[in-house]
């Protein structure tokens, strides 16, 4: 069992984006079982609120990539989404073949997927486009005792907005704009002495012409307290790059080759 105070005590370094999605289908329980036997930091990962208000982890809005359903997440019951197969298109041979095709694999909950990892930290996404998924979360969170393991992330500033007046106890990352408006600021060097509570960056290297990851934005966040993760890199020289440059944690689709990195410069 590892000890953690919290979300980020100790800091976490290597995150699981979806899991071990380098060799299990994503987001599900079998790949995120796999992150937790490597002892990564955390497990990034996604919910939707289905039909019949449910939390369910997935990623995209729709079932055609990942399974052998259709349509929108949002628009099945739990009931019906446990009917499709959630191995159905995993191939490392570019469809050659499909070793989880017809294993039995299955969209979870978030519930189940809490329980399954109980001494894992996880970084969840809010997908779903509508403040209601913030209540079901919150009672799932709070029902499992998680609150202290737990960052809550979303591109949907209003979700964010609901869970820092709902759960201020809970973590949350900053979204896109709430980005954007610091980056503009520290361009003009008119960021604030200190942040009024902590920030957390969950962010690319870079988002369209708008590079984000510099050796000034590490220094003035890092100076200012913020945390600072960068997705999702998949490439040893940029792994090596960030930690080189003082980028705290890395989420990355394979995390056998994250850790291997961070093992290297002993980051871990």
């Amino acid at each position: 069992m590892r000890k953690f105070k919290s979300f980020l005590d100790p800091l976490p370094r290597v995150c699981a984006h979806r899991g071990d999605s380098h060799y299990f289908p994503e987001n599900t329980i079998e790949a995120f079982i796999s992150a937790s036997r490597m002892n990564i930091d955390i497990i990034e990962t996604d919910v939707h609120l289905t039909k019949d208000n449910k939390i369910v982890i997935w990623h995209d809005d729709t079932l055609e990539r990942n399974t052998d359903g259709k349509g929108r997440i949002e628009d099945h019951t739990l009931e019906e989404l446990l009917e499709y197969d959630a191995g159905y298109t995993f191939t490392k041979d570019g469809g050659k073949t499909f070793p989880f095709r017809g294993k039995g694999v299955k969209i979870m909950t978030l519930d189940e997927a809490l329980k399954a990892c109980p001494d894992e930290r996880f970084n969840i996404d809010l997908k779903t486009n509508d403040t209601r998924i913030v209540d079901e979360y919150i009672k799932v969170i709070r029902d499992n005792k998680a609150e202290e393991r737990v960052c809550t992330a979303s591109f949907h500033l209003k979700n964010l907005k609901a869970m820092r007046k709902k759960a201020p106890d809970m973590l949350t990352s900053i979204t896109t704009l709430e980005v954007a408006w610091l980056l503009f600021r520290l361009s003009v060097n008119a960021l604030p002495k200190t942040f009024k509570r902590k920030i957390i960056f969950q962010v690319p290297l870079q988002q369209g012409p708008v590079r984000i990851i510099s050796e000034k934005f590490i220094k003035e966040m890092h100076k200012r307290g913020a945390v600072i993760m960068v997705w999702t890199i998949n490439n040893t020289a940029q792994m090596d790059a960030l930690f080189d440059m003082g980028v705290d944690t890395i989420m990355t689709d394979n995390p056998r080759l994250l850790i291997e990195r961070a093992k290297a410069k002993n980051i871990i």
